[in-house]
């Protein structure tokens, strides 16, 4: 009786907002975004129990529809796609469409593939050491044309140009008011230093919609670009002699209310707790960036001297080192830090959920982070990056592959199945594509990603 009150009261919601369509939203390990579009007038056989989709749809990688066998998953196997109606919203951008996040489901239960899950599971792991996350996502992305000669930069300008504004403030503006009207506040935005390159940054939120609202930002954006016959792509990697796209995680930790990063006797104005968090994220960074930075392409961006975190360090306002704590002069003390080895090629749900795994098993250690580094690391002596453990991060998804198979914390926290199927995707991947020019990298992800 419940249930049908509840699908009664959604379904006039919908008729009211004039939803034809509800799109059932899932992201799968290769960091592919999928749905299925229920119509309205046949919700109420989906309402409870969701869409059917193949098990086999985390076993499949980025270059084709195809399931790797190594991740344990055939074409033998049917989960349900539970929609979470706290996550709906109707999309500006496409009238009479709504979106809506997915959880998987086996038997009535949360699939252990699910992506989505897992960060849930690693949200209750900070519960119980008293801990919320709170997170946003930071993007970077380009807008392209496509001409008779290819793909070109939709403008020739450089960092924060106002000429780069106004010649992209209709798609902007369009952009930015789409994110408000589905309940993202966008607090930010400047021309960032590749040509026709955008940043655009939108205010922390709990965890697990910080990672919702990456899929909807990233969906938001490549919709309205496409509509001004632009294409959006959040690549990593797009342009040989350009800036690269990083997709940077910012993170604060929280307990009643109050914010506990703040210290203004702590190193970096950081307080143990944090100190703590961050020292576990670095212990395990190289492991991390399977999760983090997982495309064989994310790797042409993390390199020495151009301010995405190709060392593992951190530091105040050091946009050379992988963990960045910005000043705050408003507060006394930082409010929290960013990570910036992550790019937008990484499932949202995996890279936050094992970066709030690793900051955890920081704090049950009570790990140290080292000296704060205060210059860009690429310039030290190799000697001093030695003794003060600053260390060149992975410089291809194969070593970070490697790093990942031998982090037991971070596979256990995975769970057997996920880890498996995540590893087995990205090797193919790796495999595939480990000796591609640049080039051949673009053709086939600038518009997956």
């Amino acid at each position: 009786m419940a249930a049908n009150k509840a699908f009664k009261k959604v379904k006039k919601s919908l008729e009211e907002a004039g939803i034809k369509f509800v799109r059932i939203l899932w992201c799968d390990n290769a960091n592919i975004i999928r749905g299925k579009a229920v119509h309205v007038e046949m919700l109420s056989h989906y309402f409870n129990y969701g869409v059917g989709i193949s098990a086999g749809q985390q076993g499949v990688p980025v270059m084709y529809d195809a399931v790797i066998p190594e991740t344990g998953l055939s074409p033998v196997g049917e989960i349900r796609l539970i929609p979470d109606w706290f996550s709906f919203t109707p999309l500006p951008y496409a009238p009479g469409h709504a979106s809506i996040m997915g959880n998987m489901v086996l038997d009535g239960s949360p699939w252990a593939l699910c992506p989505r899950n897992f960060l849930v599971r690693m949200i209750e792991a900070a519960r119980r050491e008293g801990l919320e996350i709170r997170a946003a996502f930071e993007n970077e992305f380009y807008l392209l044309q496509q001409t008779s000669q290819g793909i070109v930069a939709a403008d020739s300008t450089v960092f924060a140009s106002t000429q780069a504004m106004d010649r992209n403030r209709v798609v902007i503006d369009e952009i930015a008011q789409a994110l408000i009207s589905q309940g993202i506040p966008v607090e930010q935005y400047y021309p960032e230093s590749g040509p026709g390159q955008q940043e655009i940054s939108i205010r922390y939120t709990n965890a697990l919609q910080a990672a919702d609202w990456q899929i909807t930002f990233r969906e938001t954006v490549k919709a309205i670009a496409h509509q001004h016959n632009l294409t959006a792509s959040f690549l990593p990697k797009i342009f040989a002699d350009a800036a690269g796209s990083g997709c940077h995680i910012h993170l604060s930790i929280w307990r009643n209310g109050q914010n506990l990063l703040p210290d203004p006797q702590g190193v970096c104005g950081i307080s143990p707790i944090g100190e703590a968090f961050i020292a576990g994220i670095l212990d395990r960074l190289p492991a991390l960036m399977a999760l983090t930075t997982p495309s064989t392409n994310s790797y042409r961006r993390i390199r020495p001297h151009c301010w995405s975190g190709a060392f593992r360090c951190w530091g105040l306002d050091n946009r050379e080192a992988a963990v960045r704590v910005p000043s705050n002069p408003a507060f006394n003390g930082s409010t929290h830090f960013e990570l910036k080895t992550v790019d937008a090629s990484a499932n949202p749900y995996l890279a936050l959920g094992a970066v709030i795994a690793a900051g955890i098993d920081g704090v049950q250690r009570n790990l140290k982070p080292g000296n704060p580094v205060t210059q860009d690391p690429g310039h030290l002596p190799i000697e001093e990056r030695h003794t003060n453990g600053i260390d060149l991060l992975p410089q291809n998804l194969g070593e970070a592959l490697e790093f990942l198979k031998r982090d037991n914390m971070l596979l256990i926290a995975l769970n057997p199945q996920l880890s498996q199927a995540f590893l087995a995707v990205r090797q193919a991947e790796w495999e595939a594509m480990k000796d591609w020019e640049l080039q051949a990298e673009v053709k086939l992800l600038l518009e997956k990603y």
